[in-house]
């Protein structure tokens, strides 16, 4: 584990020269905003103008899945508490009630304006398979944004939460702090005593959450001169990056990602532009692109948008082929997981050897890296 902060307030500050525009989704059944902008400055020092575009994540969700579990799913809410940095943690556990065996450990963080409430059909069905998949609540870029708000009051909040940089570096710092409560969880008397497999742990996030586990698994922030600022944490072994932002630093992009030696499973789609920034469906894939690394995977979903992910909508969004897209995100991960969390040979072989690119059937497009 790599992680140097001497004065975390003096490495970070805010360009004020950049103006990003984009609108905010409609919240269903609360607000409804049409054609609204936030315009807000994002960058800074450590990371060198590498903005960290975080979409919304506050939505119904959408749990359709075509795929029976194999275990039965039950799930534990914890309030953790950093006491080093004054800071709670809520999270959301799922895990397998009736396997009684040990089980490798997902670590999974939601997008702006989520909770570990999200990203249940990932939770549900990764527990389904043998795993236990604890959902982090990130403070301060949560649902806490949004609800029980004036309307008025929310883009305010919205912008305020994505140009305060303690956000960032909190969501970092919380997946550290995680780690470490693994041992706890696994020692102390509870469900989980016992259970956990801390010896083979992922790492998985949506927007926000994909700049939050590139960050955690070693993507590198430019500083002055040639160095790269890291916060990798090696407890840490396979990882997946939904709808993650590149790097800004697009002519040090090699660098940047330079740190990254794991497994990495990237997923985005055509039309999985931003509904916040002006980053397109297309700049997605540069991450991949950029990691002179094997065992490089990339899921790009034809006509699939930024919202399948979370597995929420917005109203007027076309759905018809959400199932789809979630049976496939579905039975990928877990083939993914099954083959570098718990040495699965014949799941790696399904996914190198073109089974899942022919179950695709023409819904996307499948790369990999050797």
């Amino acid at each position: 584990m790599s992680v140097t902060i001497n004065n975390p307030q003096l490495d970070v500050f805010v360009y004020k020269n950049e103006k990003i525009a984009g609108y905010m989704v409609i919240f269903s059944g609360i607000l409804r905003y049409s054609a609204m902008r936030i315009i807000f400055l994002l960058t800074f020092f450590m990371i060198c103008r590498h903005a960290i575009y975080a979409e919304v994540d506050c939505l119904p969700m959408n749990t359709s899945s075509n795929q029976p579990e194999t275990y039965q799913v039950d799930t534990v809410l914890l309030q953790w508490h950093d006491a080093k940095r004054g800071r709670d943690i809520p999270v959301k556990i799922y895990y397998p009630k009736d396997y009684a065996g040990i089980c490798p450990v997902i670590v999974f963080s939601h997008g702006l304006g989520g909770s570990r409430q999200g990203y249940a059909y990932l939770g549900n069905f990764w527990a389904g398979q043998g795993y236990v998949s604890i959902h982090l609540q990130h403070l301060g870029s949560d649902d806490s944004l949004w609800i029980d708000k004036a309307p008025d009051d929310i883009m305010p909040a919205m912008r305020k939460a994505v140009a305060d940089i303690s956000n960032s570096l909190n969501r970092i710092f919380d997946v550290h702090f995680a780690l470490d409560q693994l041992d706890i969880l696994n020692t102390e008397e509870g469900v989980l005593k016992g259970r956990l497999d801390i010896q083979h742990i992922g790492m998985a996030g949506h927007s926000f959450g994909a700049f939050t586990t590139l960050a955690a698994i070693g993507e590198g922030f430019p500083r002055l001169g040639s160095r790269l600022q890291t916060y990798d944490d090696s407890r840490i072994k396979a990882a997946i990056a939904m709808s993650a932002s590149p790097s800004r630093h697009r002519e040090k992009l090699k660098k940047v990602y330079s740190g990254i030696d794991i497994p990495c499973f990237h997923m985005t789609g055509t039309l999985d532009d931003s509904p916040v920034s002006t980053t397109k469906a297309a700049e997605r894939r540069l991450v991949y692109d950029n990691i002179d690394r094997p065992d490089q995977y990339l899921l790009t979903f034809e006509a699939g948008d930024h919202m399948v992910f979370s597995g929420r909508s917005t109203p007027g969004r076309d759905t018809s082929r959400d199932s789809t897209f979630h049976n496939l995100i579905q039975i990928s991960t877990t083939a993914f997981w099954d083959a570098y969390l718990k040495n699965d040979k014949k799941a790696l072989q399904w996914l190198t050897e073109g089974d899942f690119e022919k179950q695709l059937n023409g819904n996307g497009t499948f790369e990999h890296k050797e």
